[in-house]
């Protein structure tokens, strides 16, 4: 009978229907962990602007604390 499918080719297709569904599995994976890097990349992009301006405000909070000293030396010694 031609329709019946022989028990050999049956594997194959259990076969060839598993490593599909593998392949779907690792592809959403993938595309899971494009994301989540996608992601990384865009928070280090953004937080890296962070360290400039912190060590700005450091230099100006150190020119002003300078600066307020030097207004009390002057005071104390004229």
């Amino acid at each position: 009978m031609a329709t019946q499918i022989p028990p050999g080719e049956l594997d194959l297709q259990e076969q060839i229907a598993r490593i599909r569904k593998t392949q779907e599995e690792v592809d959403k994976f993938a595309a899971e962990t494009r994301k989540i890097v996608a992601d990384m990349i865009k928070a280090q992009a953004e937080t890296k602007i962070l360290p400039l301006a912190a060590v700005f405000q450091a230099m100006l909070a150190t020119a002003a604390l300078l600066g307020a000293g030097a207004a009390i030396a002057k005071l104390f010694f004229p």
